[in-house]
């Protein structure tokens, strides 16, 4: 049988590293589910801003979309930002202050199932989220959509969790547990205002719209309103490519901080 070496003087089959894989991101979605200063906040926010605003406001419309549609594709991108870095910047940095990390390098557990984790908790609470929103629009904000097109949503913004997540590892690196949530908030309201999260972009003051182009929640929200039918300039595949290439920068960050860890523990 075929087996694989993950951890110096272990080796187990593809299987078996598998279902450690899996039980890892089992209990790392069970356990932020369980605390509710997460759980509650990430969830609940986006949709009180919904309530508040896209059902109240929902037979208006933004271009050719009705509010209530409009604002299920931009909460859904400020639930999805919330959910990915709360739960892993946060979390990291938490776990690193308590001497968790170490545990874990200690354990036989594959090395890389906690990060596998941390990506799959926030696209699990992503995709919570903008199930929750659709949801809501569909039964009180009157949004009507072919089902392709919720699926495409949904898909555009789980899959548009994982930048946000490699994001929430590089700030997470570099911030202590108490600092960290202090940190996040600094840039995750002023990120999603400016990427037109709140206030839809063809409404922003025009120098904020030229930041926004630089904004990663901006390329994230164009995809979603994409989904749902909204009319814009860009290609996806424009959009995509900022996302790839945010991703990879913040991965290469994230695994900078990785080492530096490293050679405080054993250099």
């Amino acid at each position: 049988m075929a087996t694989v070496s993950t951890t110096p003087g272990i080796r187990r089959s593809p299987n078996q590293t598998l279902v450690l894989y899996l039980k890892e991101m089992k209990y790392e979605f069970l356990k932020n589910l369980r605390i509710p200063r997460y759980s509650a906040s990430v969830i609940v926010l986006p949709l009180m801003f919904y309530v508040l605003f896209g059902l109240f406001m929902g037979r208006q419309t933004i271009g050719n979309t009705s509010t209530a549609a409009y604002l299920i594709a931009t909460y859904g991108t400020f639930g999805v930002l919330g959910a990915s870095l709360f739960g892993t910047a946060a979390s990291l940095a938490s776990e690193r202050g308590l001497g968790w990390i170490q545990v874990k390098k200690a354990s036989p557990m594959p090395p890389f199932a906690y990060f596998a984790a941390k990506f799959f908790m926030g696209m699990m609470f992503s995709f919570i989220v903008v199930s929750l929103l659709l949801v809501l629009g569909l039964a009180f904000g009157g949004v009507r959509m072919p089902f392709q097109n919720m699926v495409q949503l949904v898909g555009s913004l789980v899959a548009g969790s994982i930048p946000f997540c490699a994001m929430g590892l590089a700030v997470g690196y570099f911030m202590g547990p108490n600092s960290a949530p202090a940190v996040i908030n600094l840039i995750y309201l002023p990120m999603s205002f400016g990427s037109g999260l709140w206030v839809p972009f063809q409404f922003l003051p025009k120098v904020v719209k030229q930041i926004a182009l630089y904004l990663p929640p901006y390329h994230l929200a164009q995809l979603a309103l994409r989904a749902i039918g909204f009319d814009g300039n860009e290609a996806n595949w424009t959009h995509w490519k900022v996302l790839i290439g945010f991703t990879l920068l913040c991965l290469g960050v994230a695994r900078f901080g990785f080492q530096k860890d490293e050679e405080k523990m054993y250099g």
